[in-house]
């Protein structure tokens, strides 16, 4: 099977469109639709050893352009990038989980960003046809006074009660920021202190009881920060690695095989290059990192980010 065609399973056969809400049904405590779309793809986390992990990239740019890498480690990476398509400038963005409509007819995507001061969510529809998935998004302003902030990302457990969903975001300040995600509003839980000289973030656990980042650090730092979901909960900090990943601007995560390893991509902007990571179990540094080295393909975005599914969740830690 050519590595295109696991981007084109996303999109299914011969779906019409409709009209969607902007977040999922999970999102505000009703149950998840059931739909073929979540059995069609096959998830990186329930791969057996040996079956190869694909690293799915979304790279949105400053310019208003989007474009979708896919990547298979192995001596060699396989990597295919599809057509760009029309965005939103964008400065930050989170991950994009890929859903299906309730009467079951359109799968779309959707996510945050930063454009200037500004939170937006999007829905992007997918349509296949047939050797390419196009893509439509629509946008909607949910927010101001996000200047100060210089990353965010999104953590989705959906699997189980209790659900949450949760937007964080690291703030120029040194404090990370987190709300919880309500249907389409958010309410803030405050700031955790202690995040000064720490440059990205991404998603690497969601659980019923706590999410973990992944993060790295001004000087080349990659850590973790575990964050319960009780109120008032002091994050706990691991240092995986002290030095080394002080070129990328963006990580991207996706869970690989069926003992909570991750695949994870580094992306550097200012060469536009991204490379692959197969991580162990987190913990500390007893964390295996294998590198896949350098993705031959070119990643214009100015925050590079996992396209998934609203059915998976991460399980990293």
């Amino acid at each position: 099977m050519k590595l295109k065609r696991f981007a084109l399973a996303f999109a299914g056969a011969g779906l019409l469109a409709a009209t969607v809400a902007s977040v999922p049904a999970a999102a505000s405590g009703q149950t998840d639709p059931k739909h073929p779309f979540a059995k069609n793809v096959t998830p990186n986390t329930i791969k057996a050893a040996g079956d190869p992990c694909i690293s799915d990239v979304m790279s949105p740019t400053g310019a208003g352009m989007s474009q979708e890498t896919l990547a298979m480690p192995g001596r060699h990476i396989e990597a295919f990038q599809d057509t760009p398509f029309k965005f939103v400038g964008t400065r930050a963005d989170t991950t994009w989980y890929g859903a299906v409509n309730n009467a079951g007819t359109q799968i779309y995507y959707y996510g945050l960003l930063l454009q200037g001061g500004s939170l937006y969510r999007h829905v992007t529809y997918a349509r296949d046809s047939g050797d390419s998935v196009s893509w439509a998004p629509t946008f909607k302003k949910v927010g101001t006074g996000w200047t100060s902030f210089k990353a965010i990302a999104t953590s989705n457990y959906s699997v189980a009660a209790p659900r949450h969903a949760y937007l964080y975001g690291l703030n120029t300040n040194g404090s990370l920021y987190r709300y919880q995600i309500v249907g389409t509003g958010f309410r803030a839980l405050g700031p955790l202190a202690g995040f000064r000289g720490f440059k990205t973030l991404t998603v690497i656990s969601e659980t019923a009881t706590y999410d973990t980042l992944l993060m790295t650090t001004n000087a080349g730092a990659l850590w973790t920060a575990h964050i319960p979901v009780a109120a008032g909960a002091k994050p706990v900090m691991k240092l995986i690695r002290s030095s080394g990943w002080g070129a990328y601007e963006s990580l991207v995560v996706q869970g690989c095989g069926t003992r909570g390893g991750s695949l994870v991509v580094g992306v550097d902007h200012d060469t536009q290059s991204g490379y692959q990571f197969a991580m162990s179990k987190a913990n500390g540094t007893a964390t295996a990192i294998t590198s896949y080295g350098k993705i031959p393909a070119v990643f214009t975005g100015v925050s590079d980010v996992s396209v998934t599914t609203h059915y998976d969740q991460l399980v990293g830690e």
